[in-house]
């Protein structure tokens, strides 16, 4: 093993002791320490991260990310190998936060009828889909969450999901209305009728009783999300699976100030809910949505009004 990967596997494991996940850092580190491997050089240097992370030439919106992450690499090793060269922030522009895609009520109908409706009719499969997009509509989960569930984590009695190991190494409950309850319990007794005896612990399962992976779950969106009209055929972006989790926190965010109620009471609540790490990421979504901009800029101004 080259002293640059044995520092990379320390790297990793020193970010992943403060909580981080760390999981497409490796894959893209790994692939860095291979590169500086291959032209036998022992020193990162600024110029040698760049060219790295300009690779593979048509994919300029994933640079600047390579280069992060190099960069936070290299300040770990400048403090064991002060030749080793930072990166400066602002090389490589970073594009931003996406802005979500909002969803309209009859756009999730629409993909949950084309969910059900997937062939073949006898099988478990449209259950599963039309389960796994009607969740995520109306819980905000992310969708490696959703996927993560185990069967012990689904309280029906309760209502109550477990989240466990999230995004930041945090677990959390997951109340769920009456409603989706028996969306839930109704797809456990097909789950269960279907397969018999469980090849898997996990809740949402594939046809034969084995996990279902994400891969598969994003060429059934990406496919039922042409059919529906949400995207063109030759369209390679559009509507994501993590938008119904941006729809869900604005419908709340819009339905509270739509009601005259205090979106400040709300906010740590739904930041919560959500599983973010910070209020901060929640209030986002005040400036990522224009109406909800609008309101707080309104209620802002109110304030001002009274202000001595």
């Amino acid at each position: 093993m080259s002293a640059l990967r044995s520092a990379l596997r320390d790297y990793l494991a020193m970010r992943r002791g403060f909580g981080f996940k760390f999981v497409h850092q490796e894959h893209r580190l790994g692939g860095f320490v291979t590169f500086m491997e291959q032209r036998r050089v022992r020193v990162v240097t600024s110029k040698l991260a760049l060219e790295w992370a300009m690779q593979p030439p048509g994919r300029r919106p994933s640079w600047a990310l390579r280069l992060a992450d190099v960069r936070g690499f290299a300040r770990y090793l400048h403090t064991l190998q002060p030749r080793t060269q930072v990166p400066p922030t602002g090389i490589l522009a970073y594009g931003g936060r996406a802005r979500p895609y909002l969803y309209t009520d009859e756009e999730i109908r629409k993909l949950l009828d084309a969910a059900i409706a997937l062939p073949p009719a006898g099988a478990l499969r449209r259950w599963t889909y039309h389960c796994l997009f009607g969740l995520l509509s109306v819980t905000g989960l992310r969708i490696s969450e959703a996927l993560s569930l185990r069967q012990e984590d689904v309280d029906l009695q309760a209502g109550i999901l477990t989240i466990r190991s999230t995004k930041f190494g945090k677990s959390r409950l997951v109340p769920i209305h009456a409603s989706t309850r028996y969306v839930l319990k109704r797809y456990a007794q097909r789950r269960d009728a279907h397969i018999g005896t469980p090849r898997s612990p996990y809740f949402l399962v594939a046809e034969r009783g084995g996990p279902l992976l994400r891969q598969y779950v994003d060429r059934v969106f990406w496919r039922l999300s042409r059919q529906i009209g949400l995207r063109q055929p030759s369209d390679h972006t559009g509507p994501r699976l993590h938008d119904l989790r941006h729809r869900f926190a604005v419908t709340n965010l819009l339905g509270c100030y739509r009601s005259g109620r205090s979106a400040d009471a709300l906010l740590p609540v739904l930041s919560t809910y959500l599983g973010h790490s910070c209020v901060r990421d929640t209030y986002w979504y005040l400036s990522a949505c224009p109406e909800l901009m609008e309101h707080a800029a309104h209620r802002l101004e109110k304030r001002w009004e009274v202000s001595p």
